[in-house]
Order: structure tokens, then C-alpha cells, then sequence
């Protein structure tokens, strides 16, 4: 693992980079007094993990200091340029090295870009112990990673750096006189405190890049809101203490949309890009707002939001955005519905306070004969076999609940067909139960 922290040229961002628990910022949920992670470091011990957190979150940071209280060599692959042969060739280094009982730590960045093929070629290396694995990611892991690779280590969620985190790394960095800005005898006005906090969206690296940018800037030992503002080359949208604003900005937003409103929608996406937000971010909410707010009344538009979401992904930012503009107007004029929703909400807070009824036999599964004489799945009726494909009278919640309706669609967009079909549904319901 290459450590840049020490040459002279390096970045502010790696040369703050910390390398004992105490000096950790964030992730008190992983590594505060008392947590699983922080005890298994200060024993010297670990096993398999994988990173999963966005950028600038302290994942290489947290993979180094893993390294270092071990007492590991460290093995680090990224899976951007790396191939099944570099793998092989690492593989058979750490087993050199096990014979001499070193232990070796494989680190792999960005591992959500390797291929079945590449995890594949490092797995029966986990597996045996040979190394113990750490793979950062920023995407999710049950999406990106083999199942067999999954089921072999333990993911960690890392957040994105909270205000007070991130006040507390910019005074660091203003008070180190060993790595950081000390013999510059810096202090930062209020409002480009506030500014750069809500500009670098909870990364740690981007915070102590622009930090570093801005220190070149200022004069009068003062960074201020215009520093700042030369320092990310744009034009600086107001933040308020806590991160408020930009959260406003995001309500803005899926209200705008919520409320039909593609103008005013596009706008507050504008306004949270030209504050240093993330476009991705936004993207999420729109898939959000697809599900919870338009739902079965237009289900194209959750397919369009995760078309943008890709589109940003393979043509990068400049055309992205603009794709993700495209899912947002689409949004605000797509039929709307909660039902959905409102549904699964009510489900939920049904399942979690009710009993827990039985499933009824006839919806058992029954797959050996044993189960079949006890009664499993006697007198399922195949939907298939029935008239419109549909039995009717046919109950498949728990007998406590056989009257309980969740979903209910409303008269816009599709879901005034749903609703006409649920109604048909009812009505043959309704005639199979008063022939019994």
C-alpha cells in the first residue's frame, strides 16, 4: 500500500490521513469505546471485511490502520487496473509469506469493478486463510460482489462525515504544526466554515482539498467565503449551520416534484449542483419519490429514474446530469399515487406488532411426503388451472386476517386499471363465497 503522507509534495488530504483510533474522525458508530470494530483493532485481530461507504469516508484510512495494528503486510490490488493474473501473482506471494508466518492483508479498492472471474481467482485464498481480505466500495456490496465472496466477510457501512466531524477536522488541520497548516497561522470566518462543510457533502477529502486550496488564496490570515469560493472555482451557495440548507434544497426538490411542478424542479436540482451537491444524490430521491409518490400510477417512471442513474454512470457528469434533469421532469408530470406507500406501510406496522400467525397448510410448501401428510399445501388450488387464471374465493393471508386490505388504488394513471381489476377480482370473490 503505497503511504504518500509523508512526502513533501503530498496533499493536505494525505497527509492528515490518521493513523491511530484516536485521531479517527467519524464512523463513532464503528469504531467509538465499546464498538465491535474498535475492540477488534486494540486486540490486533481481524478477518475479511468489505468497505462499503462513499467517497472520502475513510475506507483506504481505516484499511491502513487494520494494516498497522495487525501487524500485516499489505497486499493492495485496484480493481480498476488489476487482472486475474495480478491476483494470481499476489496470491502466491501472501503463501510464500504464510509459510513464514506473515500474516498479509489484501486490499482491494474500488472491488465492486472486479468481475465474477477476478473474485473468483482470490476467494480460495480468503477461504483458507491465506489472506484476510478488505474490499472498499462505494456501491452495494449485495449488488456488486459473488454471493460465495459475501458470505465470507462482514460488510461495514461507513456514512458520510457529520458537521461536527467535519468542524472538528478542519481546526485539526488549522492546529497541526506536523502535517497541517499550523506554520500558516490560519483561522477560518464563520460563514466559509459553514460553506466548505456543505460544499464537500460529507467527504473528508474533498473538505481538506478545498481547505488547501483556499489557505493559497487568502490573505490577511483569514479564510473567508470568498476564498472559498476561488478555491472551488464556483460560485458558493449559502449553507447554513448544521447543513440545513442543503437539506432544504433537497426537500425543495421532491416537493417540486410531488407537486407537479417540473420547473420548479429543475431549478432546486440546479440550485443543489451549483452548491457542490451530489448529483447522485439526487438521483436517489428520485427513485425515492418514484416509489413512495407516483408508484403504480406510472411504474415507467422508476425505470427512468434507474435509466439516469446508469446513463450518469457510463457518459459521466455533464451528460448525467442532464439525464437525470430528464427523470425529474418526468417525474413532476407523471401521475402521482401513495398507495403503494401508504400500504406497505401499514404491512409493515401490521407484521411488526401482530402475532405471528401461522401460514395456512394450503400455502405450505410441501416437498417431501412426510409434509404432504401432514397436510401441506392440501387443497392449494393453481391459479393457472382456474377460470381468467384467478381462484376465486381462494384466501392467502392467515386466517386472524383474511379481511385485511392493505393496498388500495386510486383513480389516477394506471392505477385506475388496477383499481378496475381489483374491483373485478372482488366481485368473483365475492360471487365463489356466497355459493359455498
Amino acid at each position: 500500500m503505497i503511504d504518500s503522507s509523508n512526502t513533501p509534495i503530498a496533499p493536505l488530504a494525505a497527509r492528515m490521513r490518521p493513523t491511530e483510533i484516536a485521531q479517527y474522525v467519524g464512523q463513532a458508530h464503528l469504531l467509538g469505546e465499546g464498538k465491535p470494530l474498535r475492540k477488534m483493532l486494540e486486540s490486533g485481530h481481524c478477518h475479511s471485511m468489505v468497505l462499503w461507504g462513499p467517497p472520502g469516508t475513510g475506507k483506504t484510512t481505516l484499511a491502513q490502520m487494520i494494516a498497522s495494528y495487525t501487524n500485516a503486510k499489505v497486499i493492495q490490488l485496484s480493481a480498476v487496473t488489476a487482472g486475474v493474473k495480478d491476483i494470481r501473482s499476489a496470491m502466491e506471494r501472501a503463501q510464500i509469506d504464510a509459510k513464514h508466518n506473515q500474516r498479509t492483508l489484501l486490499f482491494v479498492d474500488e472491488v465492486h469493478r472486479f468481475n465474477k472471474s477476478q473474485q473468483d481467482a482470490f476467494l480460495p485464498f480468503v477461504e483458507a486463510g491465506t489472506v484476510t481480505f478488505i474490499g472498499a466500495t462505494t456501491e452495494n456490496p449485495s449488488f456488486e460482489l459473488n454471493n460465495a465472496l459475501l458470505s465470507r466477510v462482514r460488510v461495514y457501512v461507513l456514512k458520510p462525515l457529520d458537521h461536527d466531524a467535519l468542524s472538528r477536522l478542519i481546526d485539526t488541520a488549522l492546529a497541526d504544526a506536523k502535517q497541517g497548516l499550523a506554520s500558516l497561522a490560519l483561522t477560518i470566518a464563520d460563514d466559509a466554515r459553514e460553506a466548505i462543510i456543505g460544499l464537500c457533502g460529507g467527504d473528508a477529502r474533498r473538505l481538506l482539498t478545498y481547505l488547501e486550496l483556499a489557505s493559497d488564496f487568502t490573505e490577511d490570515n483569514i479564510i473567508t467565503l470568498d476564498d472559498i469560493e476561488q478555491a472551488v472555482g464556483e460560485k458558493v451557495a449559502a449553507y447554513d449551520k448544521q447543513g440545513d440548507a442543503f437539506y432544504d434544497l433537497i426537500s425543495a426538490f421532491h416537493k417540486s416534484v410531488r407537486g407537479s411542478d417540473p420547473d420548479a424542479a429543475l431549478y432546486w436540482f440546479a440550485r443543489i449542483l451549483n452548491g457542490g451537491g451530489d448529483a447522485l444524490y439526487v438521483a436517489r430521491r428520485l427513485l425515492a419519490i418514484a416509489s413512495e409518490d407516483i408508484g403504480n400510477a406510472d411504474p415507467r417512471a422508476m425505470q427512468l429514474c434507474i435509466n439516469a442513474w446508469d446513463c450518469y454512470h457510463r457518459v459521466g457528469p455533464s451528460e448525467g446530469e442532464r439525464a437525470i434533469a430528464q427523470a425529474a421532469v418526468y417525474c413532476a408530470l407523471a401521475a402521482k399515487s401513495n398507495a403503494v406507500y401508504m400500504a406497505f406501510s401499514q404491512a409493515k406496522k401490521l407484521a411488526a406488532s401482530a402475532p405471528d400467525y401461522p401460514v395456512p397448510l394450503h400455502l405450505r410448501n410441501a416437498p417431501t411426503a412426510l409434509l404432504k401428510e401432514m397436510g401441506h399445501g392440501k387443497e392449494y388450488r393453481y391459479a393457472h388451472n382456474e377460470p381468467n387464471g384467478f381462484a376465486a374465493g381462494e384466501v392467502y393471508l392467515p386466517e386472524e386476517l383474511a379481511n385485511e386490505r392493505f393496498y388500495h388504488p386510486t383513480e389516477r394513471g394506471l392505477e385506475k386499471k388496477l383499481k378496475a381489476k381489483r374491483d373485478y377480482l372482488d366481485a368473483l370473490n365475492a360471487q365463489s363465497n356466497q355459493k359455498r
